[in-house]
């Protein structure tokens, strides 16, 4: 199956390293960020997984739950998370998937031939409160993940959700965002945007980030 951007995150029941898991109920009306792993006790992930952990507190003022997924099984997901909290100095408080049969990587389209016929490839998916598939990205198995650079995602999706306008190129929280070009009512702008907005071209408007 391919996922694309809009596309509703399909529900799967799955064993994990905290028991069974179904992904609707876990989600249970959050944000959502579920990424793949090659596989146990290497090297990149385990640094990945500790770092997400680490996460916890940023991930939760979002209203956002984390979910991994390896190939392997529980038994080894559980001691790979002894590895993990002991080199990472954290603990891992999010489920890891056991997707031994490839049930929820195929499912995802996070086997990719081309890479590996049995490993998954690093994927990573940000699903909406609505289930709706709003990021994907693929990175090679040798690069591990920027996770500030997915929370930087998230607050950029959790803004622009309820304000009229994007976010331009590296932007960060508490930057100026722009005016979306289809916003063109200059009463609707006053009333939206009360700080008001530069004008750098007709299609080109910025204005202090919305409270």
């Amino acid at each position: 199956m391919t996922l694309r951007l809009g596309d509703i995150a399909p529900n799967f029941q799955q064993e994990s390293s905290v028991g069974h898991i179904d992904f609707y109920s876990f989600l249970d009306g959050h944000w959502g960020v579920l990424f793949s792993h090659p596989a146990d006790f290497t090297p990149v992930c385990t640094t990945e997984l500790g770092f997400t952990a680490k996460l916890s507190e940023e991930f939760n003022k979002r209203g956002v739950k984390a979910i991994a997924l390896s190939v392997d099984d529980v038994e080894s997901h559980k001691n790979w998370i002894q590895d993990i909290n002991e080199t990472q100095n954290t603990t891992v408080n999010f489920p890891i998937i056991a997707d031994k049969d490839r049930k929820v990587s195929e499912l995802y389209g996070f086997i990719h031939p081309n890479a590996s016929e049995t490993l998954t490839v690093r994927s990573l998916i940000i699903i909406d409160p609505n289930k709706k598939v709003r990021l994907i990205i693929t990175y090679p198995a040798s690069t591990g993940r920027n996770f500030n650079e997915i929370l930087r995602v998230i607050d950029s999706l959790q803004l622009t959700d309820h304000h009229k306008v994007a976010t331009p190129a590296n932007w960060q929280q508490g930057e100026d965002v722009v005016i979306v070009p289809s916003l063109k009512d200059e009463d609707e702008i006053k009333q939206r945007f009360p700080k008001g907005y530069k004008a750098i071209k007709p299609y080109l408007r910025l204005t202090p980030q919305p409270e």
